[in-house]
């Protein structure tokens, strides 16, 4: 059994295909390189101890019922209670974390972090990672869910620990599955600008769209809005977020035959009305949002829109070939999975 085990999660962009994931909808994220990484050493006793650096802050607690805790703190005590209910034999270790993805981007450092923990504490424990990694997506997603307090779907999770270098991931979350599509962006390229708006999902009006999402398709008679075809008759402003979620799957198949054709103004043609959906139907958006992506547009972005759950966080832009990257901006490209390393 290994004596120190380094884990790292990647953060994730998705391409296009927005509040999706929790109506059974479609979506077409990749893994990047920046993320974080767990660091985990076996010790005696029989508590977990955490140090995360980035916050210089510690925890601690017994390998056996973890009590819940606020913060940063919830995922590490949420993923050992969640593994130990899934038949997982864990040990008591000590783990360091570590990242250079920033917090409230929207690049989805929780995902980053739940995936480098659940393969560092299985590794440490000696125990096998399931052949299917959706497995590990789900459980993941229980963590954020029952325990961080976010109502997220399954995406972020299945892009950090499935993505795959040189592709984006389509994803049909009413099957879960998963069809790797070449992100060949000859000499175009993709950045991301931070808003200067942090992004919470259990602090935003994350969780008031997962609700109103279910009392849509209620009000629609169907199990979720994938099977929706018209918001016609729906009160405002349900009639909104099922118009996006309806045009935005639309989407998520015109972006990927504009790939494989090797159309980048038709993709950036798609992430502006993507951006316009979110913006106006789904009412997500912030001034500083806006602002940046009109930054972004000032600066020759050919296309641009808000990436993540919305409520700030990081803008997405296309920029064509000649267009230098803004200041600030972060160019973005698939990276590998989580892994071990």
């Amino acid at each position: 059994m290994p004596e120190r085990i380094r884990a790292r999660g990647p953060g994730r962009v998705n391409l296009i295909g927005e509040h999706t994931d929790y109506n059974d909808g479609l979506a077409l994220p990749f893994a990047i390189e920046r993320g974080v990484t767990v660091t985990a050493e076996p010790i005696a006793g029989t508590d977990v101890e955490v140090r995360a650096l980035d916050f210089g802050e510690q925890d601690a607690f017994p390998l056996a019922a973890p009590e819940r805790a606020p913060g940063w703190r919830a995922f590490a005590r949420g993923m050992v209670a969640e593994l130990s209910a899934a038949g997982y034999a864990l040990r008591a270790a000590r783990l360091t974390v570590e990242g250079d993805l920033d917090q409230g981007a929207g690049l989805s450092s929780s995902a980053a972090f739940e995936a480098a923990l659940v393969l560092a504490l299985l590794a440490v424990a000696g125990e096998e990672l399931p052949a299917d990694r959706r497995e590990l997506a789900r459980l993941c997603s229980r963590v954020e869910n029952d325990w961080v307090g976010a109502e997220t779907g399954l995406l972020d999770q299945l892009a950090s620990l499935c993505g795959e270098p040189g592709h984006a991931v389509r994803i049909d979350f009413a099957t879960l599955a998963l069809d790797p599509v070449p992100l060949d962006l000859g000499g175009w390229q993709l950045v991301t600008l931070d808003s200067g708006a942090a992004h919470s999902h259990a602090d935003s009006g994350y969780n008031d769209r997962r609700r109103e999402c279910r009392e849509a398709a209620a009000a629609l008679g169907v199990a979720s809005l994938r099977e929706a075809e018209s918001e016609a008759g729906l009160p405002e402003p349900l009639a909104a977020r099922v118009r996006h979620v309806i045009s935005e799957n639309a989407r998520v198949d015109a972006m990927v035959a504009a790939l494989a054709a090797h159309d980048l103004d038709a993709a950036a043609r798609l992430l502006d009305a993507s951006h316009a959906s979110l913006r106006d139907d789904y009412d997500v958006s912030l001034p500083e949002v806006e602002r940046t992506v009109e930054r972004l547009k000032v600066a020759g972005a050919a296309g641009a829109r808000m990436v993540g759950g919305g409520f700030g966080g990081a803008v997405l832009a296309l920029l064509a070939p000649g267009v230098a990257v803004p200041a600030a901006a972060l160019p973005v490209a698939p990276g590998p999975r989580a892994a071990l390393v």
